[in-house]
């Protein structure tokens, strides 16, 4: 599966950071910041969101936000998906946007 065009465009819509930067990563397309990946429209559907691991469980009480699994494996804490049916409203996908946006922005600079 291929991801969703539609919903990287919504995504770039809201990216205003001039070190926004976008990867093909994971067979979708990745949002970086600062070279770290804050979200992805994924190739699972929906949008990947990296987000401080401490938030993570609480925020899957969220409408649509599941563990993110990679392959058969969930992937590391810190990682949701965020189901593309949640995503519809406009305000609901700037706040994961964001809450990527404002993680990616925390880390230390890469070298």
């Amino acid at each position: 599966m291929s991801y969703d065009e539609a919903l990287a465009d919504r995504v770039r819509a809201l990216l205003t950071d001039p070190q926004t930067d976008e990867k093909r990563m994971f067979g979708g397309i990745a949002f970086l910041v600062a070279g770290r990946m804050a979200v992805a429209a994924s190739s699972q559907g929906g949008l990947m969101v990296r987000l401080d691991p401490g938030d993570a469980e609480r925020l899957l009480t969220e409408p649509g936000a599941e563990p993110m699994v990679m392959g058969s494996r969930p992937a590391m804490k810190g990682w949701l998906l965020v189901r593309g049916d949640t995503l519809t409203d406009p305000a609901a996908l700037k706040a994961w946007v964001e809450r990527g946006v404002r993680y990616a922005q925390s880390l230390p600079p890469k070298p």
